[in-house]
């Protein structure tokens, strides 16, 4: 498990978009990650994505009303795994989501409790089937969720400054332009070993409740601090025709070197895109 429970996001805010009602558009999150022991012992990968659907329904002074769905593409299994989705939601112009249709999502949630058999009392415990994933009850979570498809920048020009919730201090935009006209902003910043350990440690926490050997936060985190991590986020955004993000680039690279002397090398990719 590559950081399980890491804030990979950025905090949300407004900018500037062109869209009327019915408009519809599949945001896709996708990752790719790869690490290696310095010894050559071990390596490993994995790769993934996930999609919503996004429609307009409203256009306000101040903000969207947007419906977040399962892609087209999902069967009824699909569904009756997830009861968070379809979400009703206001997007204001400068601020966080806000779920209209709680009262739905609460139903659903009754349904789907019922449906495997379980009560109240799962809610927030950790399970593994084919990944390890946690019993959600709430269903405020959804905006969580809808918050990781979320394109917005506050301000993206040349010279503006971006912080992510993975560095240790925020750095400045760097506007280029290709040969094709496609615009670009990045930005490199450097990891801060404290989001890394507790990310980690957290990890640690989730896997002892998932194989039933419990594992302490602050026990975990006296040994995760005992790692020497450094490393870099860099983070790319792609403009569309209209002056809108229409993709974001993250690369996460790791450089770990562990107590006994060994050195591990991680890189995440997640891409971000409006397809």
């Amino acid at each position: 498990m590559f950081l399980i429970g890491a804030t990979l996001f950025a905090p949300l805010a407004a900018y500037a978009q062109t869209s009327a009602v019915g408009d519809e558009v599949v945001v896709q999150k996708s990752y790719e990650t790869s690490s290696e022991m310095s010894d050559g012992s071990s390596s490993g990968s994995s790769s993934g994505h996930d999609s919503l659907l996004e429609r307009v329904v409203a256009i306000r002074d101040d903000g969207r009303e947007l419906i977040y769905d399962l892609p087209k593409s999902a069967t009824k299994e699909d569904r009756a795994r997830n009861w968070q989705f379809p979400a009703h939601v206001f997007q204001p112009n400068r601020g966080t989501v806000m779920l209209l249709n709680r009262g739905d999502l609460e139903a659903r949630l009754v349904a789907w409790l019922k449906s495997a058999g379980w009560d109240r009392s799962v809610c927030g415990r950790w399970i593994f089937t084919w990944n390890a994933f946690r019993i959600e009850c709430e269903p405020e979570s959804v905006i969580d969720t809808i918050n990781a498809f979320d394109l917005r920048v506050s301000e993206l020009r040349e010279g503006a400054l971006y912080s992510d919730n993975n560095a240790a201090a925020p750095g400045r935009l760097v506007r280029k332009a290709s040969e094709a006209g496609v615009v670009t902003f990045t930005v490199e910043l450097q990891v801060n070993p404290d989001v890394v350990h507790r990310a980690r440690a957290e990890s640690d926490v989730v896997v002892g409740e998932i194989t039933k050997k419990s594992v302490l936060l602050e026990v975990a985190l006296l040994e995760r601090r005992k790692e020497h991590v450094s490393g870099t986020v860099s983070v790319t955004f792609e403009m569309d025709d209209a002056g809108s993000v229409k993709r974001r680039v993250r690369v996460i690279r790791l450089k770990t070197k562990r107590p006994d002397g060994s050195t591990e090398t991680e890189t995440k990719t997640d891409t971000l895109e409006r397809l």
